[in-house]
């Protein structure tokens, strides 16, 4: 061994980032939306925030790492609606951006032919953590943001759901968890289409089924347990003319006296 070499053991030496992957990453954080920027892009407020995250709770049932984007017509009423996991590994925009437009366009139709924008499109994400702004959150706005753009929607708000509370991020509003109601049997999930035979494009799960004369569903025969036993057959009554005495054939509704027929046939014999 020479003894002008050195030999270092577990040393690997520091190789300069290569300018493509430094490109990459300051691309991935020009597609993230930080609150201020997301606050001073215009996005509608909410009227009743609590009654949306209430109304996509209950429907979608989300769990960390489930999105849920909703549509609002201009009353911002829920007109359709859908869920779907994706854990976001990397923070990028882009890569979200192209998750939520193929569930806008499996919804909804878009809106391009018009000028200006009339529905919204929100986007709720179910996740665990703090409530506050995350590199996470950035990219979900902006994914949420460009995606509208594309669709023809307006972009609306972003709610952050952790294990605690619901928050809109950018504004001052939250509340508690949504709850499920006790003895109630969670409704199924996948997308909600709104309908526009009601009128009013409310879900298609809040319609009202046509019931039949014994209040389930028609053709379907009651079951014991569903609506109470199930009562046997009553006996037939006899037929109530059997208990009546016969009415007149004029309309009278005065029986014949017994012994009217023999007493007026003696009459008419004495009076030949």
């Amino acid at each position: 061994m020479d003894e002008g070499r050195t030999v270092a053991f577990g040393f690997t030496p520091h190789t300069p980032a290569s300018p493509s992957a430094s490109a990459d990453s300051a691309a991935r954080l020009g597609r993230i939306l930080e609150p201020a920027e997301w606050a001073s892009a215009g996005i509608p407020l909410l009227r009743n925030p609590r009654e949306i995250v209430s109304g996509l709770y209950e429907r979608h049932h989300p769990v960390p790492s489930t999105a849920v984007v909703a549509v609002l017509n201009p009353q911002q009423r829920v007109i359709a609606s859908a869920s779907f996991s994706e854990p976001a590994e990397e923070a990028d925009g882009w890569k979200l951006r192209n998750v939520l437009l193929p569930h806008l366009r499996r919804v909804v139709p878009h809106d391009l032919r018009l000028r200006v924008p009339v529905r919204t499109a929100v986007l709720l994400y179910c996740r665990e953590g703090e409530p506050r702004w995350t590199e996470t959150d950035g990219a979900w706005m902006w994914g949420l943001r460009d995606a509208c753009t594309l669709h023809g929607l307006r972009c609306g708000a972003y709610i952050t759901l952790t294990r605690d509370r619901w928050q809109v991020l950018g504004e001052k509003r939250g509340g508690r968890r949504p709850r499920e109601h006790r003895g109630e049997l969670p409704k199924p999930r996948g997308p909600l289409a709104g309908s526009a035979a009601d009128g009013r494009g409310s879900p298609a799960s809040a319609r009202a089924v046509p019931q039949g004369p014994g209040g389930g569903q028609p053709g379907v025969p009651e079951r014991a347990g569903a609506a109470g036993p199930c009562r046997p057959p009553e006996t037939p009554r006899p037929a109530a003319r059997a208990q009546m005495p016969e009415r007149s054939r004029h309309g009278s509704g005065t029986a014949p006296r017994a012994g009217g027929g023999a007493a007026k046939a003696e009459r008419h014999a004495a009076a030949r």
